[in-house]
């Protein structure tokens, strides 16, 4: 919970420190509470970019905090606890992509998710989040297409884009590859009428249950936009907040109920960044971001491919 002093104190440094607070929407409520911009990974991202601060603080995963750098080379991007990392951002190989080149040429680009490490990117010819993948992957001339680190996502956008050969790697998101389909099965039949919302990330056979698939902010969304009254969600628990935060807002807390699966899904590693953690950073400069400078240029013309394709 934030208090009174935790908030003035985290304002008066961010004015010393000329300092901006981004937070992802799966971070514990505390941080999302003291972030001056919170949001999923393309939006977040993108204010990295744009906003003009000498500091970052970024209540989030390594590569976010990493893509951030990457975006903003002069900006220091502090992240609140250094530890928490991405299972998925490793889950992928040079010789994986390295093989693929060697068999398709020039008719193959490499799309890399932004869940993955500086060098993953700078392997890739752009970057895509859960939120403009589809429209990523449209746009390319190449036909082929090797789609890393994660297989659920490539496998979702290869549904959407059945003009492209999608080349899947073996790799995903441990806490939404762990949503069960029995249990969303048992929401939906325990709440007739509900509409089950489910991030590409997710397994097949939940998205194939899901009646809305898109990113974490599309989640969000349909829930407070739509007209029904019940939602099963098939993310990460931490867009409880903002939903919570939304409904309220739009006078609609109590009208409209929604659902988790039975197992909580909890990412262990955005769960260890809370408020507290996000307080101490920026007051002691501590878990200050840098990226591998072999890998830099390459990566930041991924991310910035990115930017520019999905306008």
């Amino acid at each position: 919970m934030v208090t009174d002093s935790m908030r003035a104190e985290v304002e008066r440094l961010k004015r010393e420190k000329d300092a901006v607070i981004l937070a992802h929407y799966y971070v514990e409520d505390d941080a999302q509470d003291l972030a001056d911009f919170v949001g999923d990974s393309f939006y977040l991202a993108r204010k990295a970019k744009e906003l003009s601060c000498a500091t970052l603080v970024f209540a989030g995963v390594e590569f976010m905090a990493e893509s951030a750098k990457l975006l903003s080379p002069e900006k220091r991007v502090l992240m609140p606890d250094p530890t928490a990392g991405c299972p998925m951002a490793h889950m992928v190989r040079r010789s994986t992509v390295e093989e693929a080149r060697e068999r398709y040429g020039e008719d193959l680009a490499v799309v890399c998710y932004v869940n993955s490490t500086t060098e993953t990117k700078a392997l890739s010819d752009v970057c895509v989040t859960s939120s403009n993948a589809v429209r990523i992957v449209g746009r390319l001339p190449q036909r082929n297409v090797l789609f890393i680190p994660d297989m659920h996502l490539g496998h979702y956008v290869a549904e959407q884009v059945p003009s492209k050969n999608v080349i899947l790697n073996d790799g995903f998101c441990v806490t939404h590859e762990a949503i069960e389909l029995v249990e969303v099965q048992e929401l939906r039949a325990q709440h007739p009428g509900a509409v089950v919302c489910a991030h590409p990330e997710c397994a097949s056979w939940v998205v194939d249950e899901a009646d809305y698939v898109g990113s974490t902010s599309g989640i969000i969304e349909r829930v407070v936009s739509g007209a029904e009254e019940d939602y099963v969600i098939c993310t990460v628990h931490g867009v409880h907040h903002e939903i919570d935060l939304r409904l309220a807002a739009t006078g609609q807390q109590g009208r409209k109920r929604y659902y988790f699966p039975r197992t909580t899904p909890v990412c262990p590693n955005m769960a260890k960044v809370t408020g507290g953690k996000v307080l101490a950073c920026l007051r002691d400069g501590t878990g200050e971001t840098d990226v591998d400078e072999r890998f830099a240029a390459g990566a930041r013309r991924a991310l910035d491919r990115m930017l520019e394709l999905a306008r």
